[in-house]
């Protein structure tokens, strides 16, 4: 078979759609990948993959999505795939939207993330919802990475067979790594017994760093910080609140790095307090490494993390619990150690790339 995958933005194309590309060609089909232009489409490029650049817009533009639009169905005019493959909220949209226009066979979308459950005035909500209940009418297959999403799509009748197929990452990679931490402890000049919390995401302010830079203050370890802007992230630039949260050196802003998977096995504590997500990868990762993670309580990270046995769970959108969870395993090795095991165990169970992108496969019929 002919498939297209369609995403937003090179960042999403490289860090979640590759490993489904690679599985995809693997069992023989011809795979084109589809997103805005950027430099991270260079890594699809280098293992062989033909991606196409075309101009999606994560903004609410009606110019930019009715240019989005068209240039999608010219393209699966042109290139007539067997199954079209969508993710992410408005390029999901237009790019079923657009196979239905232009006679593909089979339609298939992933939510990573539905925008009706984010915190937003309700007429956005509203408009949010309206627009997957549309898109569910033109999806042949629907999946969620969440199962409470999966859920969410039933019961609203966005698509009675919506399927959570979870997310993975490959444990061959993402695993503790003495030799890692020392050399990147090295590296960085942090002693080896200096507590790390990391955190690993987009520099955006739904990740919940103006809550974690707060309760940093009074917890006793030191905070990397992995990650960047991406240009098409919407809201204020955090770069001042940074530069004012008062932790001096013990605040580490590491930017966009290939060698997650030492940063985390380098650190003992993986935080990630947002406000809203699908089932961030950053946590598999962490718990892959055998770190404890502190997380949100709330959709994707509930399901990921098990309270009291693979990490913490503390409300969003507050300091003080946060910093007591964080605190609680600052000064308590054991507790690590023993948290950061159980979530391995459990990663190894549920998050095993492998296994995610063969269920994933067989659920497309590819």
């Amino acid at each position: 078979m002919k498939i297209i995958e369609i995403t937003n933005v090179d960042f999403s194309l490289r860090h979640f759609l590759l490993p489904l590309m690679r599985g995809l060609r693997g069992r023989g089909h011809e795979v084109v990948g589809v997103s805005a232009d950027g430099p991270l489409l260079a890594v699809a490029r280098g293992e062989g993959f033909r991606v196409v650049a075309l101009p999606l817009a994560r903004r609410l533009s009606p110019l930019a999505q009715a240019r989005a639009f068209v240039a999608l169905w010219r393209l699966l005019r042109a290139e007539r795939p067997d199954l079209v493959h969508a993710h992410m909220p408005i390029s999901g949209f237009l790019a079923r939207l657009a196979a239905r226009l232009a006679g593909v066979p089979r339609v298939a979308y992933t939510g990573h993330g539905f925008l009706f459950n984010q915190p937003a005035p309700w007429p956005r909500r509203a408009a949010a919802l309206v627009m997957e209940w549309l898109g569910g009418r033109c999806t042949d297959v629907f999946f969620t990475v969440s199962t409470e999403e999966a859920a969410d799509a039933r019961r609203l009748r966005i698509h009675r067979g919506a399927v959570a197929i979870g997310n993975g990452r490959d444990p061959a990679r993402f695993q503790p790594d003495p030799a890692a931490r020392a050399r990147l402890r090295a590296a960085l000049g942090v002693a080896a017994d200096r507590v790390v919390v990391v955190a690993v995401s987009r520099l955006v302010r739904h990740k919940g760093y103006p809550e974690l830079l707060a309760a940093m203050r009074t917890v006793d370890a030191e905070l990397w910080v992995v990650g960047e802007r991406l240009a098409s992230d919407h809201g204020a630039d955090l770069a001042p609140l940074f530069a004012a949260c008062g932790l001096g050196d013990r605040l580490r802003l590491l930017g966009y790095r290939d060698d997650v998977a030492a940063v985390l096995a380098a650190a003992d504590i993986f935080a990630l307090p947002s406000h809203f997500e699908g089932l961030p990868m950053s946590v598999i990762e962490a718990m892959l490494c055998g770190l404890p993670v502190v997380a949100t309580d709330i959709r994707g990270p509930r399901e990921q993390v098990v309270a009291g046995q693979t990490g913490l769970l503390v409300p969003p959108a507050t300091v003080a619990p946060l910093a007591a969870a964080l605190q609680a395993l600052a000064v308590d090795a054991a507790l690590r150690a023993r948290l950061g095991a159980a979530g391995r165990a459990r990663a190894l169970d549920l998050y095993d790339e492998a296994r995610v992108v063969a269920r994933t496969l067989d659920l497309l019929g590819a």
